[in-house]
């Protein structure tokens, strides 16, 4: 079971890798100030921010301002999902009990997360289902 978080602030972010899942990447795309100043924190510490490929697909909306998506996109790593990033995030739907689209993109997600080194970062608006898909080595922070 993860470590559920409170609210973080910018300055609990010390070390590390922050993912950010959809509504992550969504607030920041649309300039949330809670996100972006966590993102700008990474950023001054040298915390390297990453999205999944599909995390990308799932946030796209046509309604939103494609400057500020190239702009945000720009200064994160994209992982690309591999045949082993896919095979864990199916083990991590087995171990839960979990099937179906409802969960796979959460489960790709959560993949991507414990694949990276170091302390990792969670930005989800969905702890619930990433309490559950990620290990205790993964933070989670409420979107």
């Amino acid at each position: 079971m993860a470590r559920r978080t409170g609210g973080q602030g910018p300055g609990q972010l010390s070390r590390g890798v922050l993912v950010l899942d959809c509504q992550g990447l969504a607030l920041a795309i649309d300039g949330d100030l809670a996100i972006s100043a966590q993102l700008e924190h990474a950023r001054s510490h040298d915390i390297e921010v990453v999205v999944s490929t599909l995390t990308l697909v799932e946030a796209m909306n046509p309604q939103r301002r494609q400057p500020r998506w190239q702009y945000v996109i720009s200064r994160v790593r994209v992982e690309e999902v591999t045949r082993p990033l896919t095979d864990q995030a199916v083990a991590l739907l087995r171990s839960a009990g979990l099937h179906g689209h409802k969960y796979a993109i959460d489960a790709v997600v959560a993949a991507t997360a414990m694949a990276q080194p170091g302390p990792v970062m969670l930005i989800t608006g969905d702890i619930d289902d990433m309490a559950t898909l990620c290990d205790k080595r993964v933070m989670l922070i409420p979107a």
